[in-house]
């Protein structure tokens, strides 16, 4: 059984805990969540604990997204969320992300989503031909070592900027990721799991670099979560 909490060991996720949200998708109901609250406890939230306690020293703990969803505002009613993410948050504002669904375990890092006054000095950066080109050559790397890189973007150009600008894909970003979506695989219930995680936050550096460099934490409260 995984561990009950952070003081536990990380050995990854157990087949059982993508069986779990395989099965919340089937059936997002609260009498399912009851059913499997121990599944859910022991199988998915206990070893993102013990992964928080893993990658504290370096990274900083991380913060469990809740599992309920709200609706409030919502047509789709349903319940819960089907998947946990966690995060952590560097001191110069980057973030480190860890995803696990039915589907997949995602790992990734970077700024999500920027307020106005970190893309006013995010758009400034990359306009500017000392520091643009920078960011252009750590994401030309990253994308050419398989990773994905996201983060919400406008369709057009942002208001002050020319369409045809030689940066113009990243200007249009209002968030900046990178990172990789692994399928469900036995090494994801193994202690090797910790060494997957820890190197694309590790690679994730270059651009968390730049970013806290020419842009920074925000002046403004940033979003509650993803």
């Amino acid at each position: 059984m995984a561990p009950e909490g952070p003081s536990g060991e990380f050995t990854g996720w157990r087949p059982e805990a993508f069986e779990f949200y395989e099965e919340l998708e089937a059936d997002n109901t609260r009498w399912f969540w009851q059913t499997h609250r121990s599944t859910y406890d022991h199988e998915v939230r206990a070893p993102f604990l013990a992964l928080s306690d893993a990658v504290a020293a370096e990274f900083g703990p991380l913060h469990l997204f809740r599992p309920h969803r709200d609706v409030r505002f919502s047509r789709d009613k349903s319940p819960y969320k089907t998947q946990q993410g966690a995060v952590t948050e560097g001191p110069g504002g980057e973030i480190h992300y860890v995803q696990l669904s039915a589907d997949a375990l995602f790992v990734g890092g970077g700024y999500h989503q920027m307020t106005p006054d970190q893309l006013r000095r995010f758009r400034s950066a990359v306009d500017d031909d000392g520091t643009g080109p920078e960011l252009e050559a750590i994401v030309s790397d990253l994308r050419g070592r398989g990773y994905a890189i996201g983060g919400s973007a406008l369709k057009t150009a942002p208001r002050g900027y020319p369409r045809d600008h030689e940066r113009i894909r990243l200007l249009r970003h209002k968030g900046l990721t990178m990172g990789r979506e692994f399928e469900p695989a036995p090494w994801m219930g193994t202690s090797g799991a910790l060494d997957r995680i820890v190197a694309v936050w590790r690679d994730s550096r270059p651009m968390a670099g730049w970013l806290n460099t020419h842009v920074g934490p925000p002046e403004e409260k940033p979003p509650e979560e993803f």
